[in-house]
């Protein structure tokens, strides 16, 4: 791949004082000859200085990737509405596509399950947004299952087709697609059932902590199927979860065109930054690694620099399979930093040296917003040092493991730690 296959700087271009266009129609527009296009997405940081320095880093990034469009994320439990809300207009009104993420969850007003949620529509509509990305939403902090508000919205669908009654085609909405299954649709397999896969399971499962997880065929089918009630409903393109195998990808965009899904399907590429924000989020997720990704990054996961580097080498490898399988751009997970992006690029030939410009020296504010971010397992930090978080308690105080304090017969203590007190650690 050459440098000819850069988008020019004018393909995103945006007026502030214009609306702007739909991704879909940017994606219509775009010419196989074009080549792939990249899109960005940022979290919203936990402190003002963390959104101050993130307001500069996406202004660089827009200038030195010419992004197609740039996602904002909305955290769990609507824990960041407001700035989630402002971060997409700042993105909009300096020079970005905005892709607003909206979620269902933790959206009452006034006692209307649905009011916060028309209300943020209607201000991303007033400050010239056309995009969102419809979600059901993670549960609030303090809570470890989704629950619906009664009267209110119960799934994504629900989102999507509120979103089409109340404002018809105003806006462009995409929706997400989980080539591995969603988390929730996935299995723990016990011992001795692992030679009961079909050669599509085996493909698609994940292996943590030797333990074998899987989204069987049957719920596989109901992912598929609820995906194309998404798309029916008014969705315009699918944008993935996260994932570390491009099979995986080409197989859901084949099994999506089986199912009569016939818009684009946009990867979403996890970038590696760290070892330990590796190990939770594919955890989490319980995200496919293959063995030899695992092996290496087990290898070198006492080395920053090393782990930085490999992230740049398998996602460049990653993204060529990907456009190899008819991807139609390659959409980054930034998790607010820029080297690992820029790196990719430059090795794919699509920008030229911005690995050597990447600024990370504010990489410690980019952390996200609340504790609704943590769950059980995740690492974080206190006053108290680091730890690993047992329990997450409604209230949103969460039961702490002090890793770095040992008692009388090598026992570790529990802080039980405010929401406030703690944040979960996505780099070391």
């Amino acid at each position: 791949m050459t440098s000819s296959t850069a988008p020019p700087p004018s393909a995103t271009a945006n007026d502030a004082n214009s609306p702007d266009p739909k991704i879909i129609d940017l994606l219509n527009k775009r010419a196989q000859a074009d080549g792939p296009f990249a899109s960005l997405e940022f979290f919203p940081p936990r402190t003002e200085e963390g959104v101050k320095n993130l307001h500069g880093r996406m202004d660089r990034m827009l200038a030195a990737t010419s992004p197609l469009f740039t996602d904002v994320t909305w955290g769990a439990g609507g824990s960041t509405a407001e700035l989630s809300l402002q971060l997409a207009l700042y993105a909009h009104q300096n020079g970005h596509v905005a892709n607003m993420h909206l979620t269902c969850t933790n959206m009452e007003k006034d006692g209307d399950p649905k009011a916060a949620v028309r209300d943020a529509l209607q201000s991303a509509l007033d400050g010239g947004i056309r995009n969102i990305v419809a979600l059901r939403g993670d549960p609030p902090a303090g809570e470890s299952t989704w629950k619906a508000a009664e009267g209110g919205f119960t799934c994504a669908l629900d989102l999507v087709r509120y979103i089409r009654q109340q404002f018809g085609d105003d806006f462009g909405v995409s929706v997400a697609g989980y080539p591995e299954g969603h988390p929730n649709a996935i299995t723990e397999l016990k011992e001795g059932e692992e030679g009961s896969m079909t050669e599509s399971e085996k493909a698609r499962c994940s292996v943590l902590d030797g333990k074998t997880f899987v989204c069987r065929d049957e719920d596989y089918k109901k992912e598929m199927d609820y995906l194309k009630e998404k798309v029916d409903a008014g969705a315009d393109f699918i944008i993935t979860q996260m994932f570390f195998d491009a099979e995986v990808y080409a197989t859901f965009v084949k099994d999506c065109r089986d199912w009569g899904i016939d818009c684009p399907v946009v990867p979403g590429l996890m970038c590696i930054n760290a070892y330990n924000g590796f190990k939770k989020m594919t955890k989490f997720c319980k995200t496919r690694v293959p063995a030899e990704l695992e092996r290496k990054m087990d290898s070198i996961k006492d080395d920053a620099k090393a782990i930085k580097a490999f992230g740049v080498e398998f996602g460049a490898k990653t993204c060529r399979a990907l456009m190899e399988a008819g991807a139609p751009g390659l959409h980054f997970y930034t998790l607010n930093l820029e080297k690992v992006v820029y790196g990719i690029l430059d090795e794919l030939g699509i920008s030229s040296s911005l690995a050597e410009k990447a600024d990370e020296k504010d990489e410690k504010s980019m952390q996200a917003v609340g504790s609704a971010w943590a769950r059980e397992g995740d690492q974080v930090t206190s006053i108290f040092g680091g730890g690993t978080v047992k329990e997450i308690r409604r209230a949103g105080y969460a039961a702490v493991i002090l890793d770095d304090w040992v008692m009388a017969g090598g026992q570790k203590p529990t802080a039980y730690l405010r929401q406030d007190s703690y944040e979960k650690s996505f780099s070391g």
